[in-house]
């Protein structure tokens, strides 16, 4: 299962609301997990079992609760049994069809030329 999951700080002790700090405790209990994992500006996607995968995002989210009396957590799961390194495999597949389309430019590049 894929799971990509956002939990943030909903009160913060500066006039900024500045997340950083509570979402860093949240990241590092993943990169400690051990699961495959990639952080991105929004959420932190993680791959893995259900339960282990849930179960590191539980812990993220305790450790955001740490520092604040409540805390937003979305989840999205994409759960296929039986494949795995799908966070790899379903971004090679979309890119497949970008190169087909650049394949398809120079094709029609070249029956111009004639």
């Amino acid at each position: 299962m894929i799971a990509a999951f956002s939990v943030a700080p909903t009160v913060t002790n500066n006039a900024t609301a500045e997340m950083s700090e509570a979402v860093s405790r949240a990241v590092r209990v993943v990169r400690e997990s051990g699961l495959p994992h990639e952080t991105t500006a929004m959420f932190t996607t993680i791959e893995g079992e259900w339960d282990e995968v849930m179960d590191v995002i539980k812990r993220a989210t305790q450790a955001v609760e740490a520092v604040s009396p409540r805390v937003s957590l979305v989840i999205k799961a994409d759960i296929r049994p039986g494949y795995t390194d799908m966070m790899h495999q379903k971004v090679a597949s979309l890119e497949k069809h970008f190169s087909n389309d650049a394949n398809d430019v120079n094709d029609a590049n070249d029956e111009g030329a004639n």
